[in-house]
């Protein structure tokens, strides 16, 4: 059941889950208040959802005019059905005045809010803060209704399962459960009824699962992510206040933002294509100018937003490992491509020097340990190749040599890539490359072997397995097959490290 809901989950790109997971609630919503177990009209929430898509998408298209930058369909409809959610339903004969600022100020605050290009606060957080000044109106989080919170922590649970920010929700969760009995117990309250109350009738998991992991205004490294969740969990009860100021919900996560921003990069670039590479019959290596320098790790990714017609259900947002090193000029990403492909892909192989395209949200935690005599492995599946080319060529630029065995597993010869690296690597640093190719077991080329990465391979190959270190990139289903050998052959969780990044697919 899990390799199956891991299956689906990896032909989804995680705005598109998101996408699916509001509406879903929405759905649910509307359910429940026709079967009398909410105190909502369904049309009126029909109408409000619909009134707050029309007016974000309208700003969304204006603003992106106006500073002649990609506008993206998929995020403004997120945004309005967040704030569909956190915003009592409104008829059209209520405050649409209200409605039309939230919607407004949500959208303008990714334009206007933001430095060099990187908006600052999660949109709908920071609508209804600005809101609140001069509204009579103001956000009720009715999607903290006990009815839709079994709805809010499955969703939420494959969420964070794709997006692998489990970690993140978990400390926020415990803080804000941690801050709220500390609080209630210094007021002499009722601890377990406060706790109830905020886990059960708030807006406490629909914040984390959906508002806290936005990854544009989020961390990207774990240990980041953790900071941020505790702090804006510690932040969330209604107890903590500054003098007159109470916190809310939103006011907890526009201060956590702030953090967030404070420690995370700052990165967003609009490169321009210079070159497409052919590197085997279906991956090609996309070359960028970055317009300017910036300084990232090697093996860390990047967000890019290519806005494109007829977006399919993948839509217009893909996370990349860089295949550059940082000493080189050019951003360099490597993509394999498949029939029939997704629109987004298509949408790449057309692209010519005047396309625009945005790169931002620079993270990864799968980086090179900073000591280095640690003995590392790294294992490479197809495509998985493009941190271990940033990596080499780095270590091979700057003249580190490192202890390192690279297990490369391709389908065919023709399919490796990166060769040239990789064998500069051996000559100049010592590494060692061990090719095996799955689909081509006789008339084998001699640099490489047969069959797949096994158990008794890495016994060969790395004697002294157990001193070292692993990497393992690739697709989802052989990095849990060697997740599994190599606890088998003993080896522990914290000397295993497995490259992610939401969205892989």
């Amino acid at each position: 059941m899990i390799k199956l809901i891991d299956s689906t989950l990896d032909k989804i790109t995680m705005y598109r889950l998101v996408l699916y997971y509001l509406l879903g609630l929405l759905g649910a919503a509307m359910g429940l208040s026709a079967l009398g177990y909410l105190s909502y009209n369904p049309l009126t929430i029909a109408f409000s959802a619909s009134y707050l898509s029309l007016i974000c998408w309208i700003t969304n298209e204006v603003f992106g005019r106006v500073y002649k930058a990609p506008t993206n369909f998929e995020s403004s409809i997120i945004t309005a059905l967040i704030l569909a959610l956190i915003i009592t339903p409104l008829g059209p004969a209520q405050n649409l005045i209200f409605l039309t600022a939230a919607a407004g100020l949500a959208i303008s605050s990714k334009y206007i809010l933001a430095i060099r290009g990187k908006h600052i606060f999660n949109p709908a957080a920071i609508a209804v803060v600005l809101t609140s000044f001069g509204a009579v109106e103001s956000p009720s989080w009715w999607v903290g209704s006990i009815k839709l919170l079994p709805f809010v922590v499955l969703g939420g649970v494959l969420l964070t399962r794709k997006i692998k920010r489990t970690g993140m929700v978990l400390s926020f969760v415990v803080s804000a459960a941690l801050s709220s009995a500390v609080l209630t117990t210094i007021s002499g309250g009722d601890v377990t009824g406060g706790l109830k109350k905020i886990i059960l009738h708030s807006s406490l998991f629909f914040l984390a699962f959906v508002m806290l992991t936005e990854p544009q205004t989020s961390p990207t490294t774990a240990k980041k992510q953790h900071w941020y969740g505790a702090l804006t969990g510690f932040l969330f009860p209604p107890q903590v206040h500054l003098g007159t100021i109470f916190s809310t919900p939103e006011l907890a996560l526009v201060v956590g933002n702030v953090f967030s921003y404070l420690i995370s990069p700052k990165t967003k670039l609009l490169p321009k294509l210079v070159q497409k590479v052919k590197l085997s019959p279906t991956s090609f290596d996309f070359v960028f100018s970055p317009k300017r320098t910036f300084a990232y790790a090697p093996g860390q990714y990047m967000e890019w937003t290519l806005p494109h017609a007829d977006t399919d259900a993948r839509g217009s947002r893909r996370y990349f490992t860089l295949a550059s090193s940082p000493t080189e000029d050019n951003v360099r990403l490597g993509i394999k491509f498949y029939e029939p492909g997704s629109s987004f892909k298509r949408a790449m192989l057309s692209m010519s020097s005047d396309t625009p395209i945005t790169a931002g949200q620079l993270g990864g935690d799968f980086t090179m340990p900073e000591d280095a005599s640690q003995k590392l492995v790294f294992i490479a599946g197809g495509i998985g190749i493009t941190p271990y080319r940033s990596m080499l060529k780095y270590l091979v630029d700057t003249k580190q040599p490192r202890p390192i065995t690279l297990f490369y597993s391709e389908r065919q010869a023709g399919d490796v890539v990166y060769d040239d690296v990789f064998e500069a690597a051996q000559r100049q640093l010592g590494v060692k490359v061990v090719y095996t190719l799955t689909d081509q077991v006789g008339n084998l080329p001699k640099w490489a072997k047969g069959g797949y990465i096994t158990a008794q391979m890495i016994k060969i190959e790395v004697p002294d397995y157990q001193e070292r270190h692993f990497y393992i990139s690739g697709p989802h289903s052989m990095v849990s097959a060697m997740e599994s050998i190599l606890h088998g052959l003993g080896v522990s969780h914290d000397h295993i490290k497995t490259d992610f990044f939401p969205g892989y697919t």
